[in-house]
């Protein structure tokens, strides 16, 4: 399960959330908006690979399935 950065673009609060799935959809805790994905920072995964960063393109790197 990845650990992904979001942004909400209603009230502009920056998360981290844990998902399940990389195309879930995350509301905002403070709002409750549905948050937008931000593309910086290292791809952290519990599948046991080295962090890597993400392109944002997950169908391509399979780096947190």
């Amino acid at each position: 399960m990845p650990i992904f950065s979001y942004r909400c673009p209603h009230c502009g609060f920056q998360f981290e959330e844990l998902v399940k799935k990389y195309d879930e959809g995350v509301p905002c805790p403070k709002c409750h908006t549905m948050s937008e994905r931000t593309w910086y920072g290292e791809m952290h995964s519990a599948t046991g690979k080295p962090p890597k960063k993400c392109n944002g393109k997950c169908s391509e790197c399979s780096g947190c399935r």
